[in-house]
């Protein structure tokens, strides 16, 4: 017998065909026309270009102008002043940001232009411009003592480095924050504002002899408020000196000479009487003369106070700006070493005046003691070591 034959229906057969021709069709969205709908692939995004701060006035001079590409990269940027001088400025590798790296000046305006070309080939333009504000007063980063006037002596570990602005400063935390004071080796220290105008900064403890001090005021473009405005800004460098510290005791009468720490010296004193007593503490030497005209008028104290005096004196080193001195008088000679006679200066004989005025300079420290007077007050010039390093960081505005 034959094998029985299996049959299949007709019908069953082209129903599996169409389905096959249907699964394999070339219009499916895998293979779509580009464009067309249920396409994966679209029109690019064009390229776009900001500009930062965009179309500003009155903004500071130290705020950069940036210039930014999304969907493309920038080709070509260019910030002109008003003159048409062009402004520097830098290209990032990736092309994507272009900011300026010259400071733009007070009340100036610049007219910036961007080019920028997108994935698809695409070049846009885009136009912009910043004003920057007009102070109504510039304040300068004086500084004390005069970088030139120490330059080869160096100062000593005693000295204050001070920022005077000639101005009241009203955003004293703004301002403090543009200050520094590098030292090295690094040490700890901190500001203290005297008044509205001035600023002082010193170490927890006296500098270290030898240390450098780099000193910036990064002020331009600050707001001091009330419409001041930093002038420029700056960078100084003192040098600290061998450490000299004279110990003044009013109860030896006596005055110890310490350098580096050893004591090379001793010599006789007579210091502030009674009514006039020296200010106690630690005091600065901030000027020395050879020849000076010491009067009481200069703070103050003019005839007919019984307080008042006028006299040259040789080989004077000014230790307070209220007419404290050391300094040669040869009237004081037998009281020196026995009973306090002065005004409030320390009194030395010819030979010791001359021999102090040759070894301390601007920055040396004088310490007073038993001298029966009140303490030397943190605003006489520098009695900034008057304060305890706690209060002296209180002093500070940040």
């Amino acid at each position: 017998m034959f094998p029985k034959k299996t049959f299949f229906p007709l019908a069953g057969i082209l129903a599996a065909v169409l389905l096959l021709s249907a699964c394999s069709s070339g219009d499916s969205a895998d293979n779509a026309a580009p464009g067309a709908p249920g396409g994966s692939s679209q029109a690019a995004i064009p390229v776009s270009v900001s500009i930062e701060p965009a179309d500003a006035s009155g903004i500071s001079p130290s705020t950069p102008i940036v210039v930014k590409a999304a969907n493309g990269k920038l080709t070509d940027v260019t910030v002109t002043n008003a003159k048409g001088k062009a402004v520097a400025g830098k290209l990032a590798p990736d092309g994507l940001s272009w900011t300026t790296t010259d400071v733009l000046g007070y009340g100036g305006t610049y007219q910036i232009k961007a080019h920028a070309q997108g994935a698809d080939g695409k070049q846009v333009e885009k136009d912009g411009q910043v004003t920057t504000l007009t102070p109504k007063k510039q304040a300068n980063a004086n500084l004390i003592p005069a970088p030139g006037a120490v330059k080869s002596t160096g100062v000593g570990v005693g000295q204050p480095i001070v920022f005077s602005f000639g101005t009241a400063v009203k955003n004293k935390a703004a301002v403090e924050k543009a200050l520094t004071v590098e030292s090295a080796p690094k040490q700890q220290g901190s500001w203290y504002w005297m008044d509205d105008k001035n600023v002082h900064y010193r170490p927890k403890e006296y500098w270290q002899p030898g240390t450098t001090l780099t000193v910036t005021a990064k002020i331009y473009g600050v707001d001091f408020g009330n419409g001041v405005y930093g002038a420029d800004d700056r960078t100084e460098t003192y040098k600290v000196h061998d450490s000299w510290i004279a110990k003044a005791d009013g109860n030896s009468e006596q005055m110890q000479i310490f350098h580096n720490g050893q004591m090379v010296k001793s010599m006789p004193i007579s210091m502030g009487k009674d009514a006039t007593p020296t200010h106690l503490g630690p005091h600065v030497v901030s000027d020395k003369q050879a020849n000076y005209t010491m009067d009481s008028c200069t703070y103050g104290v003019c005839p007919p106070d019984p307080k008042a005096y006028r006299s040259n004196e040789k080989w004077s080193e000014r230790i307070s700006n209220d007419g404290e001195f050391v300094h040669e008088n040869p009237n004081s000679v037998g009281q020196q070493g026995s009973s306090n006679v002065s005004h409030g200066c320390i009194n030395l004989n010819a030979a010791n005046a001359q021999w102090f005025f040759q070894n301390f300079g601007l920055g040396d420290v004088v310490e007073v003691t038993n001298s029966g007077g009140p303490q030397l007050p943190v605003w006489d010039l520098y009695g900034d070591w008057s304060k305890s390093w706690a209060d002296w960081q209180k002093g500070s505005a940040q």
